[in-house]
C-alpha cells in the first residue's frame, strides 16, 4: 500500500473519524467531540482518537500518542480543524501534528472558534498538504450546536 491520495481511502478514513467523534458527542463540555485517524507513510492506520470526556485530551493528542513515530510522513484525518492555540496553554493540535511529521491533513470543516481557528493556516505555512471539505456535510451537522454557540 502507498500513501498516495485515494478518494476511496480518504472517504473510509474520514467516515471512521466521524464515527469516533460521535462516540463522545455531548460528553465533552464546551469542546466539540472530534475524531482523528492517523495513517503511516504507507497508508496503514496507526492511531485513532476521540476528544476525551470533559473535553480533554483532544482527539489528535490521543491518536498521536497511540501512533508514536509511526505517524511520521503519514496523513491525519480530522473532523474539525486542528486547533491553532489551546486555552490552557498546552501545545496546540496543529503544532503536535507538525512535530510528529505528518505530511498531509484531511479536514472536514474549519473551526470558527477564535482560539482554534488558524490551525489550517499554521499547517500549510509549515509545508503540510491540507485538504478541507471531505465529510463537510456530516461534520457541520455534528457540530451544529457548537458552531451556533460561538457565532
Amino acid at each position: 500500500m502507498n500513501n498516495r491520495p485515494s478518494r476511496r481511502r480518504d472517504r473510509r478514513r474520514m467516515n471512521r473519524a466521524l464515527g469516533l467523534a460521535r462516540l463522545n458527542q455531548g460528553l465533552t463540555g464546551v469542546n466539540p467531540s472530534v475524531g482523528c485517524v492517523l495513517t503511516d507513510a504507507d497508508g496503514h492506520v496507526v492511531g485513532e482518537g476521540v476528544t476525551g470526556i470533559g473535553g480533554r485530551p483532544h482527539a489528535e493528542e490521543v491518536a498521536l500518542q497511540q501512533a508514536g513515530d509511526r505517524a511520521r510522513g503519514g496523513t491525519a484525518y480530522v473532523t474539525l480543524e486542528p486547533c491553532r492555540e489551546r486555552s490552557q496553554g498546552n501545545k496546540s493540535c496543529s503544532l503536535l501534528l507538525r512535530e510528529a511529521g505528518i505530511a498531509r491533513v484531511v479536514c472536514a470543516v474549519e473551526d470558527p472558534h477564535p482560539v482554534a481557528n488558524g490551525g489550517i493556516r499554521a499547517l500549510r505555512d509549515a509545508g503540510i498538504d491540507v485538504q478541507i471539505g471531505l465529510g463537510q456535510r456530516s461534520s457541520q451537522q455534528l457540530y451544529k450546536k457548537f458552531f451556533q454557540s460561538i457565532l
